[in-house]
């Protein structure tokens, strides 16, 4: 299989295909961050966090159609502007779906699954209805195009960069959130023990519809940045719903860390196995040594220690 390639060829093919498993992480990381406050922080078995990601990734579409039309001046920084929206309407949209549906199912995450399976499929449909069915891609201002070039065999997406970045800077902002701010704090304490918690003043309705708001608004960054790497369509985001319960579970539902090292893990896996084999038997050799080791160790590679 290597006869026709030099140490060298093989040695860029590598470098590449890592970098590659990088940006798959970027993306699982991402998406696993809104649904492990969601599911890890609250207990609720979301499933449709692929449809708010794809909510974010159509509004990230619809700005960038806006600043084509009525701005092109403004065109190359139209970017961030698109994550900011994104975040506000997943996020707004979180909180009426957790008001309307999910504050009436906690503590039931049977239930909670059946509930959002039906709200992934009415999305879809509206998504369809809105949007039509056919899928979409964003046009991405001229300094995310192009690749670096690190040697004479290794290119590097400049939107693959740019992807990284964004994954590092909201994961930073996340932790510090939940684990020094105030109302992370709030949350944690909810968590544990709710009584206790609206005995001593908190308001637990609020931090709940903020907690599942703030799942989602990440989520909705997830598919701006999705945008740059895939189409958008209706039902794009259940490609990746199945992919992010594996890094929450397999990491550890209630631990940030056990995230980020599931996510690389399960990415880096993935992305070194197609170079060997195809896209679909990557997959299922993931996902079967992940179901070996959760067998081994069912509460996942980080679990947090709680007090009783």
């Amino acid at each position: 299989m290597f006869g026709d390639y030099s140490l060298g060829d093989l040695g860029a093919i590598f470098a590449m295909q890592g970098f590659a498993g990088l940006i798959l992480f970027s993306v699982f990381l991402l998406m696993a961050l809104g649904l492990a406050i969601i599911f890890g922080q609250m207990g609720v078995i979301n499933m449709a966090h692929g449809e708010f990601m794809i909510l974010g990734a159509y509004v990230t579409w619809l700005t960038s159609l806006l600043f084509e039309r009525f701005i092109p001046a403004a065109f190359s920084g139209y970017f961030f502007i698109a994550m900011v929206l994104a975040f506000f309407a997943s996020g707004a949209l979180g909180m009426l779906v957790e008001w309307a549906l999910i504050r009436h199912l906690y503590r039931r995450p049977l239930d909670t699954l059946l509930a959002t399976w039906g709200l992934s499929l009415i999305l879809q449909q509206a998504y369809r209805s809105i949007f039509g069915a056919r899928e979409v891609g964003v046009t991405l201002p001229d300094w995310m195009m192009g690749s670096m070039q690190v040697s004479d065999a290794i290119q590097i997406p400049i939107n693959g960069v740019f992807v990284m970045a964004l994954t590092l800077l909201i994961t930073c902002g996340v932790g510090w959130v939940m684990y020094f701010s105030r109302w992370g704090k709030q949350v944690r304490a909810v968590m544990q023990n709710r009584v206790m918690a609206g005995a001593v003043g908190i308001n637990t309705e609020r931090v709940d519809r903020y907690t599942f708001a703030l799942g989602c608004g990440v989520a909705g960054i997830a598919g701006s940045a999705f945008t740059m790497i895939g189409s958008t369509g209706p039902t794009s985001g259940q490609l990746y719903i199945v992919d992010t319960f594996l890094v929450v579970v397999f990491g550890g539902a209630s631990s940030l860390i056990g995230t980020i090292a599931s996510a690389f893990t399960i990415s880096q896996a993935q992305s070194t196995l197609e170079f060997f084999l195809s896209g679909s038997m990557a997959k299922v050799i993931t996902l079967l040594a992940i179901v070996g080791i959760l067998m081994l160790r069912p509460q996942g590679l980080f679990a947090l220690k709680i007090r009783k």
